[in-house]
């Protein structure tokens, strides 16, 4: 290498080695950021879906008669 562009390409390496650390930091930021967005959206769908299946059982409590199937049963 010409040892008169070691200077300059020793700025530019810093220059870039800035710019990658930065680079990092947002990505690794936004990383939790939805992983922390993930995890209070799934807790959300699990009560949701439990609060569903409580809704489906007190309905199927409800329900007085089964009905037969509005198809017949070919044997």
């Amino acid at each position: 290498m010409d040892p008169k562009y070691v200077g300059e390409t020793l700025k530019h390496l810093e220059r870039e080695s800035e710019l990658l650390l930065n680079a990092h930091k947002s990505m690794s930021d936004e990383l939790h950021r939805l992983q922390v967005e993930e995890e209070m959206l799934m807790r959300k769908f699990y009560e949701l879906m439990t609060a569903h299946g409580l809704n489906k059982k007190v309905c199927d409590g409800v329900v007085s008669q089964p009905t037969s199937p509005p198809f017949k049963l070919v044997r």
